[in-house]
């Protein structure tokens, strides 16, 4: 009376046909969390076809937002309006520290003109823009540095990868200037990321010199 067809028995699929079936998709979905989403999401890059697919820098820059945007939180939360009396001292003590300041970043400034580095790398970053420079080193390479703000100040990440391997050396938030040592930790990719958290454009400017064959620019 009806026309539709009613599969038999034995074509549906056996009991373990419907396992095989299952274990493979919980391999694929394996793979492509292991192979994808960490890199891309997370920066985590355990065989390294995230780095050959450049999805591991989409992820660590994801993570540098997430941590600047958790930190930006966390001291808005905490900020309070200071004592009187701490404020009075702090405008007290307040031209007393600018001038050490002022007086300690100029031998800084003088000694960094004087070194005959290897490249100085100047660009500029606007308002929410970050930039990250890579150096390829070799372990246990050594790479003198300078880097100085024009304009304001920026939040920076200091750190290395390579396939499989991660480093984070120094973070630093509002800074208007550092230098330094860098070593490699491993062979691989070595450098920064800096992003303006400021409302106008700032110009850095950085010098290097020492143990690196390749200087790369990634924004």
């Amino acid at each position: 009376m009806y026309n539709s067809d009613t599969p038999v028995r034995a074509e549906l699929p056996s009991s373990r046909q419907l396992v095989r079936s299952t274990i493979l998709a919980a391999v694929s979905a394996a793979v492509l969390l292991v192979a994808v989403v960490l890199p891309a999401e997370y920066g985590i890059d355990p065989t390294g076809i995230g780095r050959v697919l450049r999805m591991t820098e989409m992820g660590d820059i994801k993570q540098q937002l997430a941590a600047e945007a958790a930190a930006d939180a966390a001291a808005a939360a905490t900020a309070a309006p200071a004592p009187a009396s701490a404020s009075a001292s702090a405008k007290a003590a307040g031209p007393t520290l600018g001038m050490a300041s002022a007086n300690a970043s100029q031998p800084t400034a003088s000694a960094a003109s004087k070194v005959q580095w290897r490249d100085e790398t100047p660009f500029t970053l606007t308002p929410g823009e970050g930039i990250e420079i890579k150096l390829k080193m070799a372990a246990g390479g050594k790479v003198p540095y300078s880097w100085a703000v024009e304009g304001g100040s920026v939040n920076f990440d200091t750190h290395g990868d390579a396939p499989g391997k991660s480093v984070s050396y120094e973070k630093g938030r509002g800074v208007s200037s550092d230098e330094g040592v860098l070593t490699a930790e491993f062979t691989g990719n070595h450098g920064w990321f800096w992003r303006n958290r400021g409302q106008a454009d700032v110009k850095v400017i950085l010098r290097t010199r020492g143990d690196y064959t390749d200087i790369t620019k990634v924004k």
